[in-house]
């Protein structure tokens, strides 16, 4: 049914431990579903600057281009803050992204019954919650020009970086979200600061005048600010959130936290052509690599997205997702979602119970 190639990127922190988790069950689940991953290893990060002394090596971009899909874990570490920001783990990322035309970044938050506990918010308010943030990835204000800092005439000195959008950029995403929204229950929410930004006006304007060509859609618009209350006020109101990358880094980062934990949110980053990337939103967590307590969930739910998204193989995907549901539903806990009544278990031990609900 086939033979898929997978660029694999630990990275740094709990990289490794939760990659190893989502390597065992790739591997059961296209065993079961009758096709094959070949995996390719990289470095990337602080991994890679350690080898190669860049971030993104030309070798690991060359290979992600290569491959049917990419599944990254983690990049970062504080011993890498001191460097120039070109050389550090965060700037390797972008560049990735950049590199693969990555313009659609998908990161869904859906509330799995047995966390309701989980959350800081009550049960009643997050309850039923299932929403799709799509963020623009390629543009904005962590890739617009001019940025930089300089020192003025006074002595101060003056930092600056600049919001940008072109109409082609918003129309394509804009188009993936419209699209999204027809899969879903027809729904979309455009967030923007149209009251004060020039470059939302112009986000507001391309997406309202695409609004015509998808009449089974329902769109709104909302400032980011109220957005980021209503997330949190009564998040069942949303269904696709259509966000510019800031926006959505804030936004999405927000969201996950409804689940109860950072530690199970997956995302997918798509461009027009070529292998998508599928990460978890979580950082590298570097005070606990090693320690065998990380939550391999959103990494676990980032390879059923691969699976989905990247591979057409539904049926795997659906068996991964069915697996992370029964095995919270039985109980099992790493300490990040641990709750009274729930079984701790760390990293490795979460990977087998999930290996035998494939089962």
């Amino acid at each position: 049914m086939g033979n898929y190639q997978i660029t694999l990127l630990a990275g740094d922190g709990i990289g490794p431990e939760i990659t190893a988790v989502a390597v065992k069950l790739l591997e059961k689940v296209g065993h079961q579903f009758g096709f094959q991953l070949n995996f390719n290893r990289q470095p990337v990060g602080g991994a890679a600057i350690e080898e190669f002394g860049q971030p993104l090596p030309p070798s690991t971009l060359e290979a992600c281009k290569n491959s049917d899909a990419v599944l990254l874990a983690a990049i970062g570490a504080p011993k890498y803050d001191a460097l120039a920001r070109e050389l550090r783990p965060e700037s390797g990322l972008l560049a990735l992204r950049a590199g693969l035309q990555l313009f659609a970044n998908l990161r869904p938050v859906a509330i799995v019954p047995a966390l309701l506990g989980a959350s800081s918010l009550r049960p009643e308010v997050i309850s039923g919650v299932d929403l799709l943030v799509v963020r623009e990835l390629t543009g904005g204000i962590y890739f617009g020009q001019p940025k930089g800092r300089v020192q003025l005439e006074n002595g101060e000195e003056r930092g600056f970086n600049t919001m940008t959008y072109c109409s082609s950029e918003v129309d394509r995403i804009a188009k993936v979200a419209f699209e999204l929204a027809q899969q879903r229950r027809g729904e979309l929410c455009s967030v923007d600061k149209a009251n004060v930004l020039d470059v939302s006006q112009l986000w507001r304007d391309r997406v309202t005048a695409m609004a015509g060509s998808y009449p089974d859609v329902k769109l709104s618009h909302m400032y980011v600010d109220n957005a980021a209350m209503q997330l949190v006020r009564e998040p069942r109101q949303f269904d696709v959130l259509l966000t510019s990358n800031l926006f959505g880094d804030i936004l999405s980062d927000e969201a996950a936290m409804l689940t109860g934990s950072i530690g199970m949110l997956p995302s997918a980053s798509l461009g027009s052509s070529g292998p998508g990337l599928f990460e978890p939103v979580h950082g590298s967590a570097p005070d606990i690599a090693g320690a065998d307590v990380a939550n391999p969930l959103a990494m676990v739910l980032s390879a059923a997205m691969l699976l989905r998204i990247g591979l057409k193989q539904e049926g795997a995907a659906k068996a991964l997702e069915t697996a992370v549901e029964s095995v919270l539903g039985k109980g099992f806990r790493t300490g990040d979602l641990m709750a009274d009544g729930c079984k701790k278990i760390g990293c490795a031990a979460m990977g087998e119970e999930l290996i035998k609900a494939l089962a």
